[in-house]
C-alpha cells in the first residue's frame, strides 16, 4: 500500500497544480489584433524570468532575485486570468498580495513566505531587482508584439508604444530600443 503523502506536500502539490493553470490561461489583450491562440501566461512569464536576470546583470543589481520575481508576477492570474487593459476600467480586482496570500494560504509557512515576500517586493518596487522584473515584464511585451507583427498581426503599435514609454532602468531602455531594430531571427546569425 502506498504511503500517504503528508499535509505539507499535499499542499505544495495543489499548489503546483494551481499554477499548472497559467499554461492555459491566454495573454487575452491579443485577441483584440486577431491573434487566436496568443502565448500563455506562463510562457509569457518564463521569458520575463529571463529579460529579468538580464537586465538586472548589466545593471548590478542581483539576476536570480530578479528572475524570481519575474517568475511570481503573473501567477495572480490562476484565480483572476489575463485582464486587458480594456477590461480594467470596468473590473475591480483585488490587490496581487491579497492573491497571492489566499494562493499560499495552505502552503506550510517556509513555502508561503518565499512567494508571498516576491510579491510584495514585485509589486513595491522598492529594490533595483523588482525595477528590473517590470522592466522585464514590459520589454517582454513589447518583444512579443514585434514577433507579432512580424507574423504579419497588424494593430500592435499601442503595446510596442505603450511599453517602450514605461520601461525605467537604462539598459532596459536600451535593450527595448534593440528589440525594436533587431530581427526576431536575428540569434540565427550570431
Amino acid at each position: 500500500m502506498a504511503e500517504v503523502p503528508d499535509e505539507a506536500a499535499c499542499s505544495v502539490a495543489a499548489f503546483a497544480y494551481e499554477m499548472g493553470v497559467l499554461k492555459r490561461v491566454r495573454r487575452s489583450g491579443w485577441w483584440h489584433v486577431g491573434v487566436r491562440d496568443p502565448e500563455s501566461v506562463a510562457e509569457h512569464s518564463f521569458r520575463v524570468a529571463q529579460l529579468a536576470a538580464l537586465i538586472a546583470a548589466e545593471e548590478g543589481a542581483d539576476p536570480q532575485r530578479a528572475a524570481y520575481l519575474g517568475l511570481w508576477h503573473d501567477s495572480q492570474e490562476t484565480r483572476i486570468t489575463d485582464l486587458p487593459h480594456s477590461a480594467r476600467p470596468y473590473v475591480e480586482a483585488a490587490a496581487n498580495e491579497k492573491i497571492t496570500a489566499d494562493q499560499v494560504a495552505a502552503l506550510p509557512l517556509a513555502s508561503a513566505t518565499t512567494i508571498t515576500d516576491a510579491v510584495a517586493e514585485y509589486e513595491g518596487q522598492a529594490t533595483a531587482e523588482a525595477r528590473c522584473a517590470r522592466d522585464a515584464d514590459r520589454i517582454e511585451c513589447l518583444i512579443q508584439a514585434v514577433e507579432y507583427r512580424d507574423a504579419g498581426y497588424q494593430r500592435v503599435q499601442g503595446w510596442i508604444d505603450s511599453s517602450l514609454a514605461k520601461v525605467q532602468t537604462p539598459f532596459g531602455k536600451r535593450l527595448a530600443q534593440a528589440a525594436l531594430t533587431t530581427s526576431p531571427l536575428a540569434w540565427r546569425n550570431r
